[in-house]
């Protein structure tokens, strides 16, 4: 095919291309054109439309303030049907019901919350204020109502309940007010096991009413009347918790009163009052405290304040006693009750700190602490001056038989006691002197011991026989060591000190033997018997093959008949208490008479006869 051909045909396809170019702006302007027309006519439709959609929106946002309102007002007109419904039951007060009581013034509470949101409310104010004044009225309603169900179930609780709530080996066996129990005063075994005794406390408010009253407490709080809530229980408990323990016994004594007792009443009042502050705060105090917390569950504060102000009275009836104690005139038989005293209060500390916890009770807990402190001084005090009086007594009745002075006696059975309480004394010693352990109290027994030698050697002066003065030293010092190594005070004092001691018992003993037969021992001796180169030293009177005079023969046996029976007559009236060592006297001096007298008579005994 040639180039010309090409050509031509290529001419003819762009002719075509062209024609069909033109025809497509032509349609293209005509749909503008179209389109054009609808933008018109559809604005024109929107302009006559508008005012139809503005009505139909006013009509629909009318209905949804229509719909609100009519919602508000429902929820304001239940308020009304609640508040009317909680004016009903409030009016039939509280007794009935009071359950619905305690509802009837939680709505008024959320009625009165609701009006007072609803500032553009008409009536808010007038309703406000009678909601307030009826709520005002119902709390005072629910006081008295709370009065008289807190009395009417608080009753004392009588002696015997009180013991059975006791451990059973601490119950008297005989449960009567005022019963004796100063036979409890001290337990060495109870004392070692104080922690594993149980007490239950008494329920001294039934526990289906306490929930309501707690119920009631709350609504009083939440009103403001917390002070009049807490006077309530004040003067109905506290009169209550003082009439239960004035049934057990318990008497509020002052110091001219402890002082003008007799010393065994005062002993058993003591005794009384131990077991009295144990049943205080282990049944009593404890019972009342849970009343107080179940009272006040949710406000701790006025828990503690509740239970400060109930307690106080009985507290200080029952720390009046113990402070009279503390100050009354200070006597040696005190030593003992006053560490009894100081026991007990040691063993209710962890009680007292638990149950009178918080700043309320912080003047109680003082107060008892104040006590405990005050009786370890006395007893420190009165240990001191029982050591002095040991020492200084001068008493002057003589044992005229040289047995054992009344005062040993005394003073070793007062230190037996004292073994008794090696852990309370331990503690005074660490209170009052730093370290408390053993050493202290054997140190101080020893000085007790000491200051009992001293005043007995003094007091065997009195004696103006050597012999029966040897005699009382030797009975009293065997019947100290005696007593020593027969009880707890051995392994304190130690073998050193019995080993000294039982020296001093032989030293003496020796010292009567010495002084009482010595005399009589040389009427049997042969000295002035013979002469010293074995000739007769006879003197008027036939002379026997011992050269000896038959005269002064006879007047040794004389003699000596006459002394022994002299003897014999004066030390029939002394007396040596221990069997053992009377005993080994007896041997000790036969030992030294026998064989003297045996060896006189064998050598000068014929010449007596013939």
């Amino acid at each position: 095919m040639g180039i010309g051909v090409v050509g031509d045909s290529l001419s003819l396809k762009a002719s075509a291309m062209r024609e069909s170019l033109d025809r497509s702006e032509t349609i293209t302007d005509d749909v503008v054109s179209i389109l054009g027309s609808f933008d018109h006519r559809l604005s024109a439709l929107d302009t006559a439309m508008r005012p139809t959609q503005i009505r139909t929106h006013s009509i629909r946002k009318a209905h949804e303030n229509i719909d609100k309102t009519l919602k508000a007002a429902e929820v304001i007109l239940a308020h009304f049907d609640q508040y009317h419904q909680a004016e009903a039951k409030i009016g039939k007060g509280p007794h009935e019901d009071v359950k619905n009581y305690l509802e009837a013034i939680d709505q008024l509470r959320s009625n009165t919350r609701f009006f007072s949101s609803k500032n553009g409310f008409r009536s808010v104010d007038g309703i406000v204020s009678h909601a307030n004044s009826l709520i005002t009225k119902a709390i005072s309603k629910l006081e008295e109502e709370f009065k008289q169900l807190l009395l009417s179930y608080s009753k004392p609780v009588e002696p015997e309940r009180l013991f059975d709530c006791l451990p059973t080996s601490m119950r008297p066996s005989s449960a009567s007010p005022g019963h004796d129990h100063s036979s409890n005063i001290h337990s060495e075994t109870h004392r070692n096991n104080v922690d594993t005794v149980v007490y239950t406390p008494p329920v001294l408010i039934p526990p289906r009413i306490l929930p309501l009253l707690h119920d009631l407490a709350q609504q009083m709080v939440q009103a403001g009347h917390q002070q009049q809530l807490l006077k309530i229980c004040r003067d109905i408990r506290s009169n209550v918790l003082e009439e239960s323990l004035q049934k057990l016994g318990v008497e509020k004594l002052s110091k001219d009163d402890v002082q003008k007792l007799q010393w065994e009443v005062l002993e058993a009042k003591i005794g009384n009052w131990i077991h009295f502050m144990r049943i205080a705060v282990k049944l009593l105090f404890a019972g009342e405290r849970k009343v107080c917390d179940q009272m006040f569950e949710g406000f701790d504060l006025l828990s503690d304040q509740c239970f400060a102000e109930v307690t106080a009275n009985s507290v200080s009836m029952l720390l009046s006693f113990g402070e009279a104690i503390a100050k009354s005139k200070r006597s040696p038989e005190k030593l003992f009750v006053l560490l009894d005293m100081y026991e007990i209060l040691r063993e209710i500390h962890s009680e007292i700190e638990t149950l009178f916890k918080g700043k309320a009770c912080t003047k109680i807990r003082e107060a008892v602490m104040g006590l405990t402190k005050q009786l370890a001084q006395t007893a420190q005090e009165t240990f001191g001056d029982f050591e002095e009086a040991v020492e200084k007594d001068a008493t002057k009745t003589a044992v005229t038989d040289g047995t054992v002075h009344p005062l040993t006696s005394y003073v070793i059975n007062y230190v037996k006691f004292l073994f008794d309480y090696r852990s309370t004394l331990n503690q005074l010693f660490q209170g009052f002197e730093g370290e408390g352990d053993s050493s202290q109290l054997a140190s101080v027994t020893m000085r007790i011991l000491q200051a009992l030698k001293t005043n007995l050697d003094g007091k065997s002066k009195q004696y103006r026989d050597p012999a029966l003065m040897h005699l009382f030293l030797m009975n009293n010092i065997h019947y100290i060591v005696r007593s020593v190594r027969r009880s707890e005070a051995k392994d304190l004092l130690g073998d050193d000190w019995i080993q000294k001691h039982r020296k001093i018992v032989q030293q003496h003993a020796n010292q009567y033997k010495r002084n009482a037969w010595a005399k009589i021992l040389q009427s049997l001796s042969i000295q002035g018997l013979v002469s010293s180169g074995g000739g007769s030293s006879t003197v008027g009177g036939d002379a026997g093959s011992s050269g000896a005079s038959r005269t002064i023969v006879k007047d040794r046996f004389k003699t000596f008949n006459t002394m022994f029976e002299e003897l014999h007559q004066k030390q029939s009236q002394w007396t040596v208490p221990d069997t053992e060592l009377r005993e080994s006297l007896i041997l000790a001096v036969a030992e030294v008479l026998l064989p003297a007298y045996r060896s006189f008579v064998k050598r000068f005994g014929p010449l007596s006869e013939s």
